[in-house]
């Protein structure tokens, strides 16, 4: 079956749709990034100046020495890093399990892990404070920490991905005497990492935008992150508009940073992964 050309008109306006689209989604991140550099005196001009006429880091600076917003910083770069590598590496783990050794009851054990993912988070939430609790690790690094590094959607995912993997690959390097570990390290990890740089990007961005546990489990100013900070941000400096969007940025800015660095793999990652069975 012959496939329809796309007449002009067609993509003028498939074009001007994505176009319109894409101006809706940076105009408010723009207008951040903006008003960051602006004084009291440029905020509330109507009709808004994008570009300000006295660009200042006055905002950036008293986030430092007023609000000491190195810390929340640091704990989220410490926080975000710590949950990436462990969820990652737990993920590749299962799921080169799921997806390449036989035992008793496997479908039965992931199809459980499967379930977990229709389980809201709230739900979970109030037993795991109370066993962090009672394990004193009430604002720790480990309390942030820990719950989040065992991630179903990840395990599927890189589950899903193996399965993909020649077995003959592995089966030589058994011939070969290479031992289970060896084989993970050495085969399944360079053949993987595509889908473990899509997983980084999920994991990373979620760990980095987490507000609500954080805000549960750190009642110490001192462990805060960064969403909780701007929230305490927006509470303290109310009126100070400019402060508050130099606080997003500082936070958005990791994310892009990241996804920049990461899109190539990442992008294979899920198309690799959908074309698997």
């Amino acid at each position: 079956m012959r496939s329809r050309k796309v007449s002009p008109i067609e993509q003028v306006a498939v074009h001007g749709l994505l176009i319109i689209w894409l101006l809706i989604s940076v105009i408010p991140f723009v207008w951040m990034v903006s008003t960051s550099f602006k004084g009291p005196g440029e905020i509330f001009i109507f009709p808004p100046r994008w570009i300000p006429r006295n660009p200042t880091f006055n905002n950036y600076i008293d986030l430092f020495q007023e609000m000491n917003f190195g810390r929340p910083f640091l704990n989220s770069v410490l926080v975000s890093l710590s949950t990436t590598f462990l969820s990652v590496l737990i993920a590749t783990m299962a799921g080169y399990g799921f997806a390449k050794f036989h035992f008793k009851n496997k479908n039965l054990l992931f199809l459980f892990i499967l379930g977990t993912i229709m389980v809201p988070g709230q739900i979970t939430m109030i037993p795991v404070f109370l066993l962090l609790s009672r394990l004193n690790l009430l604002n720790t690094y480990w309390g942030l920490i820990l719950p989040a590094i065992a991630n179903a959607f990840n395990i599927f995912f890189m589950r899903q991905y193996i399965m993909g993997v020649p077995d003959e690959l592995i089966e030589a390097a058994k011939i070969d005497g290479a031992h289970e570990g060896w084989i993970f390290f050495r085969i399944i990890l360079p053949l993987a990492r595509p889908a473990m740089a899509a997983i980084t990007i999920f994991t990373f961005t979620g760990s980095w935008n987490n507000f609500l546990w954080p805000l549960i489990i750190a009642t110490d100013e001192s462990m805060y992150t960064l969403p909780v900070a701007v929230s305490v941000l927006g509470g303290q400096y109310t009126e100070n508009i400019a402060m508050q969007m130099a606080g997003s940025v500082i936070v958005i800015l990791p994310l892009i940073i990241v996804f920049l660095f990461t899109q190539r793999y990442f992008i294979k990652g899920i198309t690799f992964t959908g074309m698997k069975g």
